[in-house]
Formats: C-alpha cells, sequence, structure tokens
C-alpha cells in the first residue's frame, strides 16, 4: 500500500482546518451553551470545565454541563462556582435530573477543577494557554486536572490551536484523540490493523506527520462521522475514496 496520498490527503484536510479563519464553534448544537463555550475572554472556565466533563457520554451533552450550571445559579462566574461546596456540585449535577451518567465522580472532578483553577491559575483559566506555551506544556498543564488523561488533554489543546486560533510555541506534542471514529478510519485506510490499540493509533500519527500528529485528528473523525460509518459506509461520498484500499475492495465486492 502507498500511503503517501492518504497521508497527503488527511494532512491537507487538517491543515485547511488550520488555516481557516476562526468561526463560532458549535461544540453543542444549542446557541446559548455555544456562545458561552466560544466566549473565551470572558468564560475561559467554561472551556476548561467541559474538557473535564467529557467522557463516558455524547460529547453534546457533557458540553452542556457549565452551561446547565449557568442556568441554576444564574451566573457562572469564577466567583460563584468558587462559593459551591462539593454537595452544593453534586446536588446541581444530579438534581431535578442529571447532568452526567457518573454524578459523584464527575461533581468531584468540576469541583476539583474549579479549585485548581483558582490555586493555580488566579481564577482566570487563559493562563493555561496565554503565554504562547509549546504544546507539550499545554497538554502537561490539563493532565493536572483530576481525570483528564491524554485523550482530553490532546483535543483541549487541539481544540485550542485549531479552532480558537490560540498560538503555541509548536504543536509537536499535540496527539490524535483515538476515539472509535478515528481508529475505525485509521484502520479502513491500512495505516493500523482495525484493532489498534491507543498507542498504536498515536504513535502512527506521530509517524506521519510529527510536526503535529494532531492535525489528522479532526480529518479523520469527520470521515467516521460523516462516511465511514461501522456499517453500510458511504464511501462514494468521502473525499479519500480513490486512495482508500477498504473503498476499492467495497467497489470491486
Amino acid at each position: 500500500m502507498n500511503e503517501r496520498p492518504i497521508r497527503r490527503l488527511l494532512v491537507k484536510r487538517g491543515a485547511d482546518l488550520f488555516r481557516a479563519p476562526k468561526a463560532f464553534i458549535r461544540f453543542t448544537r444549542h446557541d446559548e451553551a455555544d456562545a458561552l463555550l466560544n466566549n473565551l475572554d470572558e468564560y475561559p472556565h467554561a472551556f476548561v470545565l467541559s474538557c473535564v466533563m467529557d467522557r463516558q457520554m455524547k460529547a453534546e451533552r457533557a458540553w452542556m454541563i457549565p452551561y446547565r450550571f449557568q442556568e441554576k445559579l444564574g451566573d457562572l462566574s469564577m466567583k460563584t462556582l468558587l462559593g459551591l461546596s462539593l454537595a452544593d456540585v453534586q446536588k446541581l449535577m444530579a438534581e431535578p435530573e442529571p447532568l452526567h451518567r457518573f454524578v459523584d465522580k464527575m461533581s468531584g472532578f468540576f469541583f476539583s477543577c474549579v479549585q485548581r483553577l483558582a490555586n493555580v491559575y488566579q481564577s482566570r483559566a487563559s493562563l493555561i494557554w496565554s503565554d504562547r506555551p509549546s504544546s507539550a506544556t499545554v497538554v502537561y498543564r490539563f493532565l493536572e486536572f483530576d481525570g483528564v488523561g491524554p485523550k482530553i488533554a490532546s483535543m483541549a489543546a487541539n481544540i485550542l490551536a485549531r479552532e480558537f486560533k490560540v498560538p503555541f510555541a509548536d504543536h509537536f506534542s499535540i496527539d490524535i484523540s483515538a476515539d472509535v471514529h478515528v481508529r475505525r478510519v485509521f484502520g479502513r485506510l491500512g495505516l493500523t490493523p482495525l484493532n489498534a490499540t491507543v498507542d498504536q493509533l498515536i504513535f502512527r500519527a506521530r509517524g506521519l506527520h510529527p510536526e503535529f500528529p494532531g492535525l489528522m485528528d479532526f480529518p479523520a473523525w469527520e470521515i467516521g462521522r460523516n462516511w465511514c460509518k461501522p456499517r453500510k459506509p458511504d464511501c462514494t461520498g468521502c473525499y479519500m475514496k480513490k486512495v482508500c484500499p477498504s473503498a476499492s475492495l467495497a467497489q470491486h465486492g
């Protein structure tokens, strides 16, 4: 298999998105919630809290959680959040309907995140990324929040760089976030085994584009979400169809 055209198309799509002008980001498909999350100047902590909440449920619902807190509290300032006890957070997370599948665990992560933002970043979450840091520094800073692993930390750094156009000193340490879509697409493109481990996916992307491995993250996710479905993939609509070995097999099968 000649992987060069596959790499070229993935990197080109990622680079086009990276160079595109900053636009309103659709995190939740809810206008007011998305407006809150896009307001990185006044509510950078809403973005950080959403990243911390984003696990083991649909991303759109997880990213709604800061907005739901704002609805219940009437305010999402750091001053208001710091006035909440852990018990307060648990109640807000649980009633009248649970905001997350794992109320107790995620309440603890939410509370801990607020405390860390106050104690380490003077209640200014933007200090995580505002000093033109290296990508490794940004990823590491996210990893220091309770409950955040490499996947979420890389995702957060990638969104800041790609969507918010936050300047970093480099992009070497922004990896792909190896979710089900990325794993399926890399496998069907023949870049990794279909059952590749997270480490295999990450290091494969590093090898393909070491200066910015995560540049291929959104293109792979987009392909998996829109065309390369688990069942009945729509190869005819996918821009990778001419170089994808799986599409070729489907056409001649």
